[in-house]
C-alpha cells in the first residue's frame, strides 16, 4: 500500500481512466469519482472535504414516520403534486415560527432537493418577461446553479461579494439591475463557500432594491441556521433565522432537508413562495406554459414537467420534523452544532501548518464556524493546491468553480471528517507542511 504522498504517477494515471484532465480544474462531483478511485487503488482513506455530504444521523422522528408511510402502502399512491396537507400546514408554520414571516400553506411547495426549486425559480421566474431572463447570483457560491442555466440557456451574471458588505452592497446590485435584464437574484445564507452572512443591512437593501426593480429574490437556505453564532432554534421567540421575506414581497425561498435536518438521500426540500408572487399574473408565461399564474405555473407547469412531484413518503419524513420542531419537541439544531465544532478544530490544524483561511472576516467579525471553511497555503493557485493534496490523501475543491475571484483558495467541508480523522488530517498536513517550506 503506497505511502503519504501518494505517488503522481498513480494519481495521474487514475485521472486520466476519469477522463479529467487536470484535477485543479475539476467539478466536484469529478473530484468525487476520482478520489473513489484513488482510495480504491491505494487502500488509503482518505480526509474527504470536497463535498457537502451531511455526516450526521438522520432524526429518529423522521425515520418512523417514512416507514410507518411505507408500511401503511403509500409507495403505490402518487403523491399530490403541490403537496401533503400536513406537510404544506406544518411547513407555513416553520415559516411563521422560525424566520418570523407569514406564508399561506399553499405556497410552501415540497420538490426534490432544493436543486430542483431553483431549477424551478429560473423555468419560470425567468421566463415572466421576454426582454428580462438572466439572474444574478451573488457570489461565491454553489456552481450547479449555473450549471442549470447553462442546461436551460439562460444567461446570468455574478460578483465576487466579499469586497461589497454593507452600504457598499446597494451601487453593486444596482448596477446589475440597472440594465433592466435581470428577473432574478439567487444567493445562499449562510454562503457556500465562504461562511459568511448577509446581515440585516445588507438584507433590506437587497429587498428595497428588488421592490424597486420588480426582481424576484432566490434565497438558498440549504444551511438553514446554522450561523451557530446565534441561536434560532426556539420556535417563536427571537432572533429568527435571517431571511429576505422581512424586507420584500418578490422572494422565494428554498429549505433545504439535507443538511439541518441530515435528511439529504431523500431528496426532500421545501419552496417557500410570497403569497404576494405566488397569486401575481405574469401574462409572458403563457409564452411556455398554460397559465399566467406565478404560483400555478411553478407547481403545475415546472414541477410536473420535471418530477410530477416529491417523494410521498419523504414528505411524510420532513412533516413530522417540522411539527415536532413548531411544537418545541425537537430541536433542530442540537444535533448539527458539532458541524461549528469540527470547523473550530479542523481550521486550526490547517492554520497551524502554515496555511490560512482565504474568507476570514464576515465583515468586522471573524468568520464563523460551519459547514464549510477556505484556505489556501502560500506559493500556490487553488488549482496547484488541490492538486498538491490529493497526494497527501486530502480532497477539496478550488474557488474558481464558484465564482469566487480568489484564484489561490479552496473550500473545505467538515461534514465527512469527524474526529476519526483527525490524527490522519494532522499527520498529512504535518508531512505537507514540512515537504513545501
Amino acid at each position: 500500500m503506497p505511502e503519504i504522498p501518494i505517488p503522481a504517477e498513480l494519481i495521474r494515471k487514475l485521472a486520466m481512466q476519469t477522463g479529467v484532465d487536470h484535477p485543479g480544474k475539476a467539478s466536484i462531483r469529478e473530484i468525487v469519482n476520482l478520489v473513489n478511485l484513488i482510495e480504491k487503488n491505494t487502500g488509503i482513506r482518505f480526509v474527504r472535504m470536497e463535498m457537502g455530504v451531511p455526516g450526521l444521523k438522520p432524526p429518529g422522528i423522521a425515520l418512523k414516520a417514512e416507514t410507518d408511510a411505507l408500511a401503511e402502502g403509500i409507495a403505490s399512491i402518487y403523491p399530490p403534486i403541490e403537496g401533503v396537507d400536513v406537510l404544506k400546514t406544518e411547513a407555513s408554520r416553520f415559516v411563521k415560527l422560525f424566520l418570523n414571516a407569514e406564508v399561506n400553506p399553499a405556497g410552501c411547495i415540497p420538490t426534490c432537493g432544493s436543486m430542483q426549486g431553483s431549477m424551478i425559480c429560473f423555468l419560470t421566474v425567468n421566463r415572466t418577461d421576454p426582454y428580462r431572463k438572466r439572474t444574478l447570483f451573488i457570489d461565491p457560491g454553489f456552481p450547479v446553479h449555473k450549471q442549470q442555466c447553462q442546461v436551460i440557456g439562460d444567461e446570468y451574471d455574478s460578483f465576487d461579494i466579499y469586497e461589497y458588505r454593507g452600504k457598499k452592497l446597494k451601487a453593486k446590485i444596482k448596477s446589475h439591475l440597472e440594465s433592466g435584464k435581470v428577473s432574478s437574484i439567487l444567493y445562499s445564507n449562510p454562503n457556500n463557500p465562504s461562511w459568511i452572512c448577509l446581515d440585516e443591512e445588507e438584507l433590506q437593501i437587497l429587498g428595497e432594491l428588488a421592490t424597486d426593480y420588480d426582481t424576484v429574490v432566490i434565497e438558498d437556505l440549504a444551511y438553514f441556521g446554522m450561523d451557530f453564532r446565534k441561536d434560532i432554534s426556539v420556535p417563536g421567540i427571537k432572533p429568527f433565522q435571517s431571511t429576505i421575506a422581512s424586507y420584500t414581497d418578490n422572494y422565494v425561498i428554498l429549505i433545504s432537508s439535507s443538511k439541518v435536518f441530515s435528511y439529504a438521500g431523500q431528496r426532500i426540500a421545501l419552496m417557500v413562495i410570497s403569497d404576494g408572487l405566488f397569486n401575481r399574473r405574469y401574462p409572458g408565461l403563457k409564452r411556455f406554459y398554460t397559465s399566467e399564474v406565478l404560483g400555478h405555473t411553478m407547481i403545475y407547469g415546472a414541477l410536473y414537467a420535471l418530477s410530477a412531484g416529491a417523494p410521498h413518503s419523504a414528505q411524510k419524513a420532513v412533516a413530522a420534523i417540522l411539527k415536532a420542531a413548531n411544537d418545541g419537541t425537537y430541536n433542530i439544531l442540537n444535533d448539527i452544532r458539532q458541524y461549528g465544532e469540527r470547523a473550530r478544530y479542523i481550521k486550526k490544524v490547517f492554520t497551524d501548518n502554515g496555511f490560512r483561511i482565504v474568507y476570514d472576516r464576515d465583515q468586522d467579525v471573524p468568520i464563523a464556524d460551519g459547514f464549510y471553511f477556505t484556505i489556501s497555503y502560500p506559493g500556490f493557485t487553488g488549482s496547484e493546491l488541490l492538486e498538491k493534496l490529493l497526494h497527501y490523501g486530502i480532497s477539496a475543491i478550488t474557488l474558481d468553480i464558484t465564482g469566487s475571484n480568489r484564484a489561490e483558495g479552496l473550500r473545505a467541508c467538515v461534514s465527512q471528517t469527524g474526529p476519526e480523522l483527525y490524527r490522519d488530517l494532522e499527520e498529512r498536513l504535518r508531512i505537507f507542511n514540512t515537504d513545501h517550506l
